[in-house]
């Protein structure tokens, strides 16, 4: 069964979708008649729908009219009761005796359903082909032209009727929600022009391969065919309270011996001594019993029906706040009511609110233990991040910084770009990086186009360079490059005087960073990469002692000491790891402290944190989360691949930081 709950506009001429719902028939409600599954749906629909239904007037649309089936009926058995002298009596005597029932053949009978959409974003058409076994073959199509909607479903009709004839259908019955199609296809309507409709070419009298035996229009509902069980469950009735197990509330036995002096049967002494004590507690005026609180107020009791109500209507009914749980129990106690396990199911019950767990405050918290990563030597990993666009432009155009850095040494190669294409990417890592250092192991960039495309996998495939990419939205996975970008801009900042010379200032702000000493690896990156520290202007226009000192020297003894340089370059890089490795230790205790580890396993419903570089239409009221999604895996450095409530999952992993458990 299906239905949609819909809303006219103000021209009452056009509707609008509010609601979808759909629930599969039971097998003793398979058996019933028209009209019982017809009273069946609309009791289920108005169960689901009631906070919808109950402030409106809602009218029934639905393909039969059960006031005209009652009417019939009536009529029946009011000419039953008083029959008519002038009928005559039926002849009992049949000339085909042994033709009992005749059924229709409809053994070799296909079906078709189709539908088209079109909107802003592009058109799309679906169909679906089922044969007379029951074998569903699902279409669908992506229209690469602009078309209205009633083009849509022309097309949708079209590939429908060539699938059935490439399935050799000879007989089809057509479904569709487009009164105009079907009713042309029928015959009933005929277009302007002399010109047939497309659909005609398909089915025309000369060429009988394919008989519409009949064509209904039916009402666009929401149809959906899965393979696999879907991860969506009702959450209204996960968020009730549980009912009583035997039918009684949870007061029976204490107002059956306030009333009656009566025990549970094979109750026990100590049962009955607490059933005493407890009903000291409690008062009966009539058939309601009251709890006596400390105050002197008495409360309501309230069976389990009656408090998933109360709970709905004080969380979020017309007035409610969707305060948490203990406010909530504390304002239905001030309210007058009570049951025992009231503050636990208010907690539950605010746990499982849709919107609570939505709008509810973003979790800063990380789920899992800081996961650090070295370099094994000098220019073996790279990171590489773009910055940009910059306003206002250079000079010469450019508004983009390709910056490149080594995990290693903390070394920084940068240019400047009037557009980071890929063609500049890979120029860039061969001029700058592999034509000077090496051929680097590994290349670590974010999720960018620019530095995720064909010519740059061709180039790590052809030197063997391991490719990886953090997960979208993540700087931290990138955090070294992330860095010398503050750093550069930073520098860049205070050197400019034009703020459009700032490509001319790009070499001298690189040189600052490369002489100054790193924190993580206790050195500067030109001495981790040359073996001694680089000559300053300053140095030259006020001569140091190591300038006086190498001026005297003889070109034999300068290279001599040179070699004495590189020769202990080896126990400087190897000091600069070790205080590397220190300074991540205390990285690691830092962050450490403030980790509440959370683990996801696959199948767990959780909720995805909102990008706030998107725009929402919904502004400041645009929700901190969105979903639910499904955990499809999940990795043991806390990364995880998510999928949608249809199993389709996303391209990229992201982060587990970035999720939170989903409750139902």
């Amino acid at each position: 069964m299906g239905c949609m709950l819909g809303q006219q506009d103000e021209t009452g001429k056009k509707e609008q979708a509010i609601y979808y719902l759909s629930k599969k028939f039971t097998e003793p409600e398979t058996r019933y008649l028209l009209v019982e599954k017809t009273c069946c749906a609309l009791a289920w629909a108005s169960k689901k729908l009631r906070q919808y239904m109950l402030y409106y007037t809602t009218w029934l649309v639905s393909r039969m009219d059960p006031i005209k089936r009652s009417r019939d009926k009536a009529i029946a058995d009011y000419l039953a009761d008083y029959p008519s002298e002038q009928l005559e009596l039926m002849d009992s005597e049949f000339p085909d005796e042994d033709v009992m029932i005749v059924e229709e053949d409809n053994q070799g009978r296909w079906k078709l359903y189709f539908d088209g959409a079109a909107n802003a974003v592009g058109s799309g058409i679906g169909a679906v082909l089922v044969s007379p076994k029951g074998q569903q073959t699902p279409i669908a199509v992506k229209l690469g032209f602009d078309c209205t909607n009633n083009m849509t479903e022309y097309e949708a009709c079209i590939v429908g009727l060539q699938a059935a004839l490439e399935f050799g259908a000879y007989e089809l019955e057509v479904f569709g929600d487009s009164l105009l199609i079907v009713s042309q296809t029928n015959g009933e309507w005929q277009g302007p022009g002399s010109q047939a409709h497309p659909v005609s070419t398909i089915h025309q009298p000369a060429n009988p391969k394919v008989q519409l035996v009949e064509g209904d229009d039916v009402r666009p509902l929401r149809i959906e065919t899965r393979d696999i069980p879907a991860y969506c469950v009702c959450i209204e009735e996960c968020m009730n309270v549980e009912a009583e197990i035997d039918d009684k509330p949870w007061y029976y036995d204490i107002k059956r011996f306030i009333q009656d002096r009566e025990y549970p049967s094979r109750a026990t002494e100590n049962e009955k001594k607490y059933i005493r004590r407890m009903a000291f507690q409690f008062f009966l005026s009539g058939e309601i019993l009251y709890k006596r609180t400390h105050d002197a107020t008495l409360l309501r009791c309230v069976d389990a029906e009656e408090a998933n109500q109360l709970i709905q209507e004080m969380h979020a009914g017309l007035m409610g706040a969707h305060a948490n749980g203990p406010f909530l129990a504390r304002k239905i106690m001030r309210a007058g009511y009570y049951w025992l396990t009231m503050e636990r199911d208010c907690i539950r019950h605010v746990q499982t609110c849709h919107k609570c767990q939505m709008y509810q405050n973003s979790k800063n918290a990380p789920p899992q233990y800081l996961h650090t990563m070295a370099s094994p030597w000098p220019f073996s990993a790279w990171g590489m991040d773009v910055i940009g666009a910059i306003t206002p432009k250079a000079s010469n155009g450019h508004e983009f910084i390709l910056v490149a850095i080594d995990y290693f040494t903390k070394w920084v190669e940068a240019c400047s770009f009037k557009n980071v294409t890929q063609v500049a990417v890979t120029r860039f890592v061969k001029n700058n990086i592999i034509c000077r250092y090496g051929m680097p192991e590994m290349l670590i960039t974010d999720n960018a186009s620019n530095l995720n495309n064909r010519m740059m996998d061709q180039l790590c495939q052809q030197f063997k360079i391991q490719h990886h990419n953090s997960a979208p939205y993540r700087p931290k996975m990138n955090g070294a490059v992330e860095a010398a970008n503050k750093n550069v801009k930073k520098i860049l900042s205070k050197m400019t005087e034009t703020y459009k010379d700032w490509h001319e200032h790009l070499p001298y702000a690189l040189c600052a960073y490369r002489t100054s000493v790193r924190t993580s690896v206790g050195a500067t990156p030109y001495s981790l990469v040359y073996g001694m520290e680089a000559v300053l202007p300053v140095e030259v226009e006020i001569p140091s002692l190591r300038i006086l000192s190498q001026t005297q020297l003889e070109e034999a003894e300068w290279a001599q000491a040179r070699y004495e340089q590189l020769n202990f370059i080896d126990e400087k890089r190897l000091a600069a790891l070790c205080h590397g490795q220190l300074y991540q230790r205390r990285i690691e205790r830092a962050y450490n402290k403030k980790a509440r580890p959370r683990t996801f396993q696959p199948g767990d419903l959780v909720l995805k944190k909102r990008n706030m570089a998107l725009s929402d239409p919904r502004g400041k009221f645009a929700p901190s989360y969105e979903g639910p999604y499904v955990v499809k895996k999940a990795f043991s450095g806390g990364a995880i691949i998510l999928a949608d409530m249809d199993g389709e999952e996303f391209r990229s992993p992201i982060n587990s930081d970035s999720v939170i458990k989903y409750h139902v």
